[in-house]
């Protein structure tokens, strides 16, 4: 564990010591460094990219894997895909060691059990039409590691999200993504800058996905669910700025038609 840069000592002594402001000044100038370490991991979170949107333009799924913080950024990503995209509930699934109820409250070792995953995620019907993405900060979570050796002996493609350079979950995955942070604030802390940084790799992942598989016009949410009013005023401005009609015409055919792209298509028929 020595080895690993996440568990590297922090370059800060004495903390319990600092101000407010001192504490907040150097948790800030840490995470100033992040994206500049995904900014180097670009090249491989493109060959990922690339990958996941073929099986997903084929029809297949995008699954994360992860345990505690890493599992937890996973849901996060995968659930903001229905509302944002208005992909099915089902495309992107993320899942967490400890089943939901880990999402709040730490299961104890279930990080630790190697068949867990790949029990989990054969309850989805796993299949080789799909792409499972282990998410790990330390590279070495057995959940994870072994969630994508299983994968690769049934023929699922496999990617990971990782913190450390030659990791054992690097070296398991097909496109390995590894976003090398350094020590954290607290020492060990990966919810830390490692978290910040996965969260951003998720970002850019289904982000790129998304657009690829034509969810996006121009730069606007047009499949977006107009699940609550400042997504229906945000959909009566997209119509708007595309066609030259008034608020009580694109909120006429916003409803109408049920979303922003449909209308769109309507004023074009």
């Amino acid at each position: 564990m020595e080895d690993r840069v996440t568990e590297l000592e922090s370059n800060y002594r004495n903390i319990d010591q600092k101000s407010t402001l001192e504490i907040l000044t150097d948790i800030n100038n840490e995470d100033k460094t992040v994206a500049y370490a995904v900014q180097s991991a670009i090249p491989q979170i493109e060959k990922l990219c690339e990958t996941i949107f073929e099986k997903l333009d084929a029809g297949g799924r995008l699954f994360y894997i992860g345990a505690g913080t890493s599992g937890r950024l996973g849901i996060v990503d995968a659930s903001e895909c229905p509302p944002t995209y208005g992909v099915p509930h089902g495309m992107v699934v993320g899942i967490i060691a400890g089943g939901d109820g880990a999402i709040r409250k730490a299961v104890e070792f279930a990080e630790d059990d190697v068949n867990l995953a790949w029990n989990d995620l054969n309850e989805h019907k796993i299949s080789s039409d799909d792409v499972v993405v282990g998410i790990a900060a330390s590279g070495s979570t057995p959940y994870v590691v072994n969630g994508l050796v299983d994968c690769t002996n049934n023929g699922i493609i496999t990617g990971c999200i990782t913190c450390n350079n030659h990791s054992k979950l690097a070296g398991v995955a097909d496109y390995p993504v590894e976003v090398v942070v350094g020590p954290e604030y607290i020492t060990g802390s990966t919810r830390m800058k490692s978290g910040t940084a996965q969260k951003l790799v998720l970002n850019m992942i289904t982000t790129t996905v998304m657009i690829k598989l034509g969810r996006i016009h121009d730069n606007k949410m047009v499949d977006m669910q107009l699940s609550n009013n400042k997504l229906v005023d945000r959909g009566i401005r997209m119509i708007r700025s595309q066609i030259n009609v008034s608020d009580a015409e694109a909120r006429q055919l916003l409803q109408l038609h049920g979303s922003v792209r449909e209308a769109l298509a309507s004023t074009k028929r």
